[in-house]
């Protein structure tokens, strides 16, 4: 009888002892809960703050008294525009009409060369038409 009553109370000492680990590590997980939550809302209010402050300064009224103090444009008047005849002269033909662009020949003879079986990973690989 007596190892029993020992056995038993030593299975009391132990359920006590495990459940109080388990309220511990809840209390622990529940100040985690606590503190994260204070986190998000303080997050929030640094977002809040900062959606107040970019709406300040894109006030339009704003922009258009910073515009006027920093920008001095003036309306454009026809008088601004010059003649056609003052455009500069054409740069002159890097080669002859009738030959085959240069750049264009350079990247047909390019896709030549490359392996027509290899893919990209973007690009899927097109079926065999038989």
């Amino acid at each position: 009888m007596r190892f029993i009553h020992l056995l038993v109370i030593g299975a009391l000492i132990f359920a006590a002892a495990y459940v109080y680990r388990i309220k511990m590590d809840s209390t622990a997980r529940t100040e985690k809960v606590l503190r994260l939550h204070a986190e998000i809302r303080e997050q929030r209010d640094a977002i809040a703050q900062l959606r107040s402050e970019w709406a300040k300064l894109d006030a339009p009224q704003r922009l258009q008294g910073l515009a006027e103090r920093h920008l001095p444009l003036k309306p454009i008047n026809g008088t601004q525009y010059d003649s056609l005849k003052n455009l500069p002269d054409r740069p002159p033909r890097m080669f002859r009409p009738g030959e085959p662009d240069p750049i264009g020949s350079m990247i047909n003879t390019i896709e030549a060369a490359s392996d027509p079986d290899s893919v990209t990973g973007s690009v899927a690989q097109p079926e065999d038409k038989q």
